[in-house]
């Protein structure tokens, strides 16, 4: 498959009868995008962002369904949008249990194995040791160098100049585990006492501290949780298809 990147600004441009059959569009920005008379039979859209607008199939909001969808499917997913600290510390409870059933029912030959070019199990726990990093320690603790050395970091990382050279690639699975239980354990001790008033606190984006959001502790947290899901939702779809012995895998 051709593979082209930046390669041009097609906002606003008309395609028609035009073939995209197995194309693959990733880090796009297709907000506003309209389609009229095409063919989806098999379109595959993943959108972590999803939620935050909406998508119109046949002139119907679809954003809703797929979020009733992903809660009943992962129940307690929906606690990611708790505002309390009893509703949070649920939320972390259900999501960290999704987890081992899901780690430990992994056999050891699929941990390092990619879908697509997806992150495997391994690079995946590793950016949510990353992602709390970011979000408890730099977001809520304000360290000014929180990452541990493993942490996957996302695409994009290194041309925002915020990977430091000290990262590396870990010795072996059992590094990955031990250092993610070190991290969610300490998400565990932070929620077992906050309050109500320190959820509501402002801190600045870890990625961004002259962005104009400025979040609040609960919003660091909330961040976090959205993380844990929406990776937990990503490996078990690629396991399923190294189970089903698919060909991209």
């Amino acid at each position: 498959m051709t593979a082209n990147a930046r390669t041009g600004d097609f906002t606003g441009a008309s395609f028609v009868r035009s073939r995209f059959t197995g194309a693959t569009f990733r880090f796009c920005d297709m907000s506003g995008v309209t389609m009229r008379g095409v063919d989806l039979d098999g379109l595959d859209v993943d959108s972590h962002d999803l939620f935050f607008g909406s998508l119109y199939v046949n002139g119907v909001d679809v954003v809703p369904f797929v979020r009733d969808e992903l809660n009943r499917q992962f129940p307690g997913r929906e606690l990611q949008e708790a505002r309390t600290p009893e509703g949070l510390r649920d939320g972390w409870s259900a999501v960290q249990d999704a987890w081992r059933t899901t780690v430990e029912g992994t056999p050891a030959g699929l941990r390092d194995v990619q879908v697509g070019g997806e992150w495997s199990l391994s690079q995946t726990l590793r950016h949510l040791i990353l992602a709390t990093d970011a979000w408890l320690l730099a977001g809520i603790g304000r360290q000014p160098d929180p990452f541990h050395e493993i942490g996957q970091f996302f695409t994009g990382a290194s041309e925002m100049g915020v990977v430091p050279a000290r990262m590396r690639e870990p010795r072996d699975f059992d590094e990955v585990a031990a250092v993610r239980a070190e991290r969610q354990q300490m998400v565990t001790d932070f929620l077992a006492t906050v309050t109500q008033e320190q959820l509501d606190e402002p801190r600045d984006n870890p990625w961004g501290p002259d962005d104009d959001w400025q979040p609040t502790v609960g919003d660091c947290v909330r961040t976090i949780l959205e993380e844990e899901w929406a990776h937990l939702r990503y490996i078990r779809r690629d396991l399923a298809r190294l189970q089903e012995g698919q060909p991209e895998a």
